[in-house]
């Protein structure tokens, strides 16, 4: 079921059997259900893609002002792309690791953040075309699928870069887009990140929780270890504002990111 997924290109037509294997897998796990079993995968390094969007580096990719209509319509894009590529993310996890030994509610919460990041391209979608646009119209960032291919044999590694330093990072700065499309009058996307911005908390506690588990099970320091994997994946830079408050309610304390960021700001780095 993941690997379908991963191998479907068109995003609607992803996003549809996403949704569907979510509710497959959901009334699956109620009581008295035929349980589907959690089996084997090979699913592909890289997952399909349409022919449009146009990947470029991330230096490449224009940057528009969101104080225009053209502006506020790249930004949804970029979300949308965003989204799409969380889908691919949280299948890939299910199907890349189905080999490590995990409890039943690892497969729960990836599935329900899967299905929950298809609802988020879909309502990315509709905004678009409300205003003219679609996915795919204009250029998106390449680097996207970056950190599911570094971490591609490493779970914990997998667990500390994308939902606790990418998914976090959309905590902090998504309440200032919905600000950007609250002061344009343009209700559906307000609603819309809204929507998002709720439910992007899960999905990094789900990073979080399953994160520490694994350290728990092999007896390692979540902090120490947390701090390595990072320096060892993520090829950016942790850069404040912190959004602490939606952070700490989702498994991630300040002492997890405020010392890479300190340590990732000094000049020479890298």
């Amino acid at each position: 079921m993941a690997t379908e997924v991963l191998t479907t290109a068109d995003g609607r037509a992803k996003t549809a059997l996403s949704r569907r294997y979510a509710a497959a897998w959901t009334a699956s796990r109620d009581p008295g259900a035929t349980p589907i079993p959690v089996g084997r995968a090979d699913p592909p390094l890289h997952p399909a893609r349409p022919d449009r969007p146009e990947l470029l580096s991330p230096r490449d990719v224009p940057r528009r002002r969101p104080g225009s209509a053209a502006g506020r319509v790249a930004l949804l894009h970029a979300v949308a792309h965003i989204e799409l590529n969380a889908v691919d993310l949280h299948w890939d996890i299910i199907a890349r690791f189905a080999h490590v030994p995990m409890p039943m509610g690892f497969y729960d919460d990836w599935v329900k953040a899967a299905d929950e990041e298809s609802k988020h391209f879909n309502l990315m979608c509709d905004c678009l075309e409300a205003a003219g646009s679609r996915y795919g119209a204009m250029p998106a960032h390449a680097g996207m699928w970056r950190a599911a291919e570094d971490t591609r044999d490493d779970l914990m590694g997998r667990l500390a870069v994308v939902p606790m330093v990418l998914e976090a990072r959309g905590l902090d700065v998504t309440p200032g887009m919905i600000e950007i499309f609250r002061k344009a009058g343009q209700g559906d996307a307000v609603a819309a990140l809204d929507v998002i911005y709720a439910e992007e908390v899960h999905h990094v506690a789900y990073g979080s929780k399953w994160f520490h588990f694994l350290c728990g099970r092999e007896d390692h320091d979540p902090k120490e270890v947390f701090h390595a994997l990072v320096r060892r994946y993520f090829h950016g830079a942790l850069k404040p504002p912190f959004n602490e408050e939606k952070r700490a309610e989702a498994g991630l304390p300040p002492d997890f990111y405020w010392p890479l960021a300190d340590e990732m700001s000094q000049p020479g780095r890298g």
